[in-house]
């Protein structure tokens, strides 16, 4: 198995806790695993993008190359398209479908939306609307990881157990509330219809 995975948003998204959790699942798999540094501004609202290379075999480089990403994770509509290049031509793209609106010059938001919906492989998930069912803004970034989950190669007891390691100094209601919101996140995935 071998997947290369780029993360985009903005600073204070939760990028790094979802790398951490796939990055915990793979180890648990004995599988080699490099992330690069995040690129961008990390402060809180700045743009943010990580590569997350796992894999069975040696992996030689933490960059992935234009046309070599197997999975675009977006915490941000506008975020996500900005690396579309580096998305292989059956490559998933799974989106936070909620602007981070940062900037007075945001674009319309449905012209982003039109060209996302161009990769038949999209998924564009109303994440911060999910997470306020959960009455919890902080785990939009676990509801995308559950939208993302069928296309990692992981069991879904992989994924769970290194979200109970990653948020067990937390308390056992911060990892249950996680869990949840990752259940939510893959449940709507697996519903989702290519508009």
């Amino acid at each position: 198995m071998k997947k290369d995975i780029i993360l985009a948003g903005v600073g204070g998204q939760g990028i790094i806790s979802i790398a951490a959790i796939i990055g915990l699942a793979a180890v648990e798999k004995n599988m080699y695993i490099k992330q690069s540094e995040v690129h961008g501004m990390s402060q809180r609202g700045g743009e943010v993008m990580s590569t997350l290379r796992i894999s069975d075999k040696y992996i030689y480089s933490d960059l992935i190359p234009y046309g070599g990403a197997d999975i675009i994770i977006g915490l941000e509509p506008m975020e996500s398209l900005r690396y579309l290049p580096y998305l292989k031509q059956d490559g998933w793209i799974i989106s936070n479908a909620d602007p981070f609106v940062n900037i007075p010059n945001y674009p319309d938001i449905n012209v982003i939306y039109n060209e996302i919906k161009k990769i038949k492989t999209h998924i564009l998930i109303p994440a911060n609307k999910l997470a306020k069912e959960l009455n919890s803004d902080k785990v939009v970034n676990t509801i995308i990881l559950g939208a993302t989950f069928p296309y990692l190669g992981f069991t879904k007891e992989e994924i769970l157990r290194a979200i109970e390691q990653m948020f067990s100094s937390k308390g056992k209601d911060i990892v249950d509330l996680n869990i949840m919101a990752f259940t939510k996140g893959y449940e709507y995935a697996l519903k989702y219809q290519n508009p």
